[in-house]
């Protein structure tokens, strides 16, 4: 097992658009599996008052936050993915301080196994964490209009931040296990559902 927690970890990543979020969902809502999502902790630790936050409004100044003073979350995704430097300077920043909260989260599951979502799990590092890499994998064109129909935002932003996640056959070279989602939810769910069955096996020490 993973030296920080007593259940299996899970990886499960892919591009922006794949259906990441409503693979999760079946294995938390379906099956009862504890889900660590690295988006959630992005936020978390940007809210007002951790020092994150103040570090990146001393980089970017006062105007990238709300009239609330939370993060302005569209207008530093867009500063950072025009210029590469400042997404370096950013993920610096916040990488090592998302794993702190990804560890605190795993240490406390109590299910079979435990699913780490991250859209960056190979590109972070953070695949280090698990034992095994789902990839929800779609053909780009698919990804791009997905994302479009979803957030609204431009084709080139979108385009900007699959440059910056890993090229869909190194996400696949990482993958112990693919989801295909090119089809609809409930051909999804049947694979999920597969999955699931097989870790449960994996966990009991039967062949999966």
């Amino acid at each position: 097992m993973n030296p920080v927690s007593n259940s299996l970890i899970i990886g499960l990543t892919g591009g922006i658009g794949s259906g990441k979020s409503a693979a999760a969902d079946r294995f938390a809502n379906a099956h009862g599996i504890h889900v660590v999502d690295a988006d959630l902790k992005s936020r978390v630790v940007v809210e007002p008052g951790r020092p994150a936050l103040q570090h990146i409004v001393d980089r970017f100044g006062s105007d990238i936050l709300l009239e609330n003073g939370s993060l302005n979350r569209a207008a530093l995704r867009e500063r950072v993915f025009q210029d590469v430097d400042q997404r370096l300077w950013l993920e610096a920043l916040l990488h090592p301080l998302i794993r702190e909260e990804i560890i605190s989260d795993l240490a406390s599951a109590t299910s079979p196994y435990a699913l780490l979502v991250s859209p960056l799990l190979v590109e972070s590092g953070q695949h280090a964490m698990t034992e095994r890499i789902i990839v929800v994998d779609v053909p780009e064109a698919t990804q791009i209009l997905r994302t479009s129909q979803r957030d609204g935002v431009p084709e080139a932003q979108i385009k900007a931040i699959m440059q910056a996640q890993a090229k869909r056959e190194d996400r696949l070279r990482h993958a112990h296990d693919i989801i295909l989602n090119d089809q609809d939810l409930a051909t999804l769910h049947a694979q999920v559902d597969a999955l699931h069955e097989r870790y449960l096996a994996m966990t009991t020490g039967a062949t999966p």
